[in-house]
């Protein structure tokens, strides 16, 4: 059977740290017939056409960016989701970087609260709703399967794991499939906590083999394959496509940041690699860390380590696609300057706009990404609840996300009077530390929510904003911002959503 090839053909962005202005569809390899491609501009519709076959490299024109009404990563309004299982293809749900917290491990107070307020953006205090909300949500898609791609719990409790398995449970009950992979923060991981009062307590930990045991009846104990090197696996969707489910994470004698493939793994991948091949079917891949240099900043701690490896097979087999997470944030890019694979990093369901994605993978090899907004407003009046946050989270998480970016960046100025950077000594009074932090808080917390277009030109232009750029400091805090500013003036007119707005950045 001749080996599929997928072509995109909606926008793989997001309002967030966009590396190009949309994407084009791809066409796979130039020895082999596209199967068809589309053609849009951004101030025109115009339907999408199929390739007739046989036609010639030459005559066969380069698509461009697909129809803006495919870009929405961050619906303005609520709508009715339908309920119509996808027919004509595969419907995958991505959801990463739930954090999730056992409710027994913590009493909700003093000690949680100041992790929640001085953290880098979860709201944890309301894990457990957003959680409920998002599964019930995706479960009225009627997707194929739900893959969350790593860092299910806070810490890697082991109470966690467990209460987050049995919420898993009642997703499969309600006939929706689920299938999982470690995040760099769920296996081996000292930081494991539980909260009372003031106070922090050790919780306790899983190995690698508790996390498969744990989550056997969501991937581990249905592979198609397993690496006894590691906790990655291939798993069956049928008939047609296969997801392998890589194991990125560092975790033996302790849990790492950063992510790497084991080199007896890469021979797996290879196996997996030639069988899908053999049998015609499309292989998906997904990790917890990012193939490609999606963060300018923090690169050594987000790319897997020498993921020039991985790309290398994956292009050889023109895969045109990667599943990531990790960065918390939503991102996307392509390899090679727009020629090789694609890759699409979820943003963390806890950390606002609380979101997750929706892949359409359909019969005729095409297929298109979007995020869907947790509506958090309407769970909570469906369910009765009568916390104000909740009934009014559209205008608490962007708040609570602005609150905690002041925290991180005064936090960060707080600890010292005086600071040497290079050649100069810095020192900040508390005014001044106070203004820069609400300007940091401001343009991070708008480009969370996709909005920081709607701000930068007024906030550049402040005096705090000018002191970042005096001072330089904190330095990695400075970049981060100078980074969200740049992104969003090479971008902001570039691209419109479905109502003319345009599609930004947001700092990775």
């Amino acid at each position: 059977m001749k080996k599929k090839k997928q072509i995109m053909t909606a926008a793989l962005l997001s309002a967030f740290c966009m590396s190009v202005t949309g994407c084009s569809l791809y066409q796979g390899n130039k020895d082999r017939q596209p199967v068809n491609a589309s053609q849009a501009e951004t101030d025109t519709k115009e339907d999408i056409k199929q390739q007739p076959s046989g036609e010639s490299e030459e005559e066969t024109k380069k698509p461009t960016d697909a129809h803006p009404e495919d870009i929405e990563p961050f619906p303005h309004e609520e709508k009715e989701t339908q309920a119509q299982p996808m027919k004509n293809g595969k419907r995958i749900v991505l959801m990463t970087d739930i954090h999730y917290l056992a409710d027994s491990l913590t009493d909700k107070g003093e000690e949680f609260q100041y992790m929640v307020e001085h953290g880098d953006g979860k709201l944890t205090n309301y894990v457990w709703e957003i959680t409920d909300a998002a599964f019930e949500q995706a479960e009225m898609l009627k997707p194929d399967v739900i893959i969350l791609s790593g860092d299910l719990t806070l810490n890697g409790e082991k109470e966690s794991h467990k209460e987050l398995a049995k919420k898993l449970e009642q997703v499969e009950k309600a006939g929706v499939q689920v299938v999982v992979i470690p995040g760099n923060h769920d296996i081996n991981n000292k930081s494991a906590a539980s909260f009372d009062g003031r106070s922090r307590q050790p919780a306790q930990i899983i190995t690698a083999d508790e996390f498969a045991k744990i989550y056997n009846d969501f991937g581990y104990g249905e592979a198609l394959d397993r690496d006894p090197a590691s906790l990655s696996y291939t798993y069956d969707l049928g008939p047609d496509m296969r997801l392998l489910m890589l194991d990125s994470c560092q975790y033996s004698p302790v849990n790492k940041i950063g992510g790497m493939i084991k080199p007896e793994t890469y021979g797996r991948i290879d196996d997996q690699l030639e069988k899908a091949w053999e049998d015609g079917v499309i292989l998906l891949p997904v990790a917890h860390h990012n193939l490609l240099d999606e963060s300018k900043i923090y690169v050594e701690d987000c790319t897997i380590e020498h993921s020039e490896e991985l790309v290398d097979r994956l292009e050889e087999e023109d895969i045109p696609l990667f599943l990531s997470g990790h960065l918390h944030v939503q991102h996307y890019m392509r390899d090679e300057e727009d020629r090789g694979i694609y890759e699409i990093v979820t943003s963390s369901l806890s950390t606002p706009p609380c979101q997750y994605g929706v892949l359409e993978y359909r019969d005729d090899e095409t297929f298109s990404y979007h995020t869907q907004k947790v509506d958090m407003e309407k769970w909570a009046r469906k369910h009765k609840s009568t916390d104000e946050n909740l009934l009014n989270f559209n205008t608490y998480a962007p708040a609570a996300l602005k609150t905690i970016f002041y925290n991180q960046s005064y936090d960060a100025m707080k600890d010292s009077e005086e600071e040497e950077t290079g050649d100069i000594f810095v020192k900040l009074t508390k005014s001044q530390k106070e203004q820069m932090s609400e300007v940091y808080a401001q343009l991070n917390a708008a480009c969370y929510g996709g909005k920081a277009y709607e701000i930068v030109k007024e906030a550049t232009g402040t005096a705090a904003y000018k002191m970042w750029q005096e001072y330089c400091y904190p330095m990695i805090l400075f970049e981060y911002l100078e980074y969200i500013v740049d992104h969003i003036h090479s971008t902001v007119f570039a691209t419109v959503d479905s109502q003319g707005r345009p599609v930004t950045c947001a700092i990775d």
